[in-house]
């Protein structure tokens, strides 16, 4: 069966949007507000009709990052160099999930504590203190507890705040939930080795429908 290169690159742009937030957070404490909201939300849309649906149903939601994995897959080199931080924490996030899609009773604890965090949502706000630090306590008390950690680096000033911590994490676990999909949909890393340009085509084609 063909793969659908849109979905594919749809989901792997999540993983990336997710991934480079970390990066940007760690190193200037700042968070544009649509790119965040949507990689949090996404972790709530459990049960999509589509894949575009995970990420609110619009691009728009993840042009962050289409234009991360542009820059990535176009500039080569340049751009791995100053996004070394974003690729490092994508790949392993990649790893990461491949461990968690072996341990059925984590998966369980991660949907109902995400079914917890979804009605605390609904009373505040997907992006609200409450919400984000229930998330990024539950990716301490699961995804934390494997051997492999992904080290995040960045100012000290902004990653000893307790708020910039929660928000870390909880966009870690978005990262996680787009590996999910990516892998779902039939993605492999052999794919990010051998298939860059057709990749590289498709956002760029995702790109113009902004």
């Amino acid at each position: 069966m063909s793969k659908n290169w849109q979905d594919l690159t749809i989901a792997l742009a999540g993983l990336f949007q997710a991934a480079g937030l970390v990066e940007q957070l760690a190193k200037t404490g700042y968070l544009p507000s649509d790119a965040y909201q949507c990689s949090i939300q996404s972790l709530f849309e459990l049960n999509p009709p589509d894949t575009l649906s995970v990420y609110g149903g619009s691009l728009k939601g993840i042009e962050f990052g289409l234009q991360l994995l542009r820059e990535l897959l176009r500039d080569g080199s340049q751009a791995q160099k100053q996004h070394a931080d974003a690729l490092r924490y994508a790949l392993g996030v990649l790893h990461l999930q491949k461990k968690l899609s072996k341990r059925r009773d984590m998966l369980s604890v991660i949907a109902s504590r995400l079914q917890q965090a979804q009605h605390q949502a609904n009373h505040f706000s997907t992006t609200h203190d409450n919400v984000i630090a229930n998330i990024g306590d539950l990716y301490t008390e699961t995804i934390s507890t494997f051997r492999f950690r992904i080290q995040v680096v960045g100012d000290y000033n902004y990653l000893q705040q307790t708020r910039i911590a929660h928000q870390v994490r909880a966009l870690l676990l978005s990262a996680i939930r787009s590996a999910t999909l990516w892998r779902q949909l039939g993605g492999n890393r052999w794919q990010l080795l051998f298939y860059r340009k057709r990749v590289a085509d498709q956002v760029e084609l995702l790109l113009r429908q902004l």
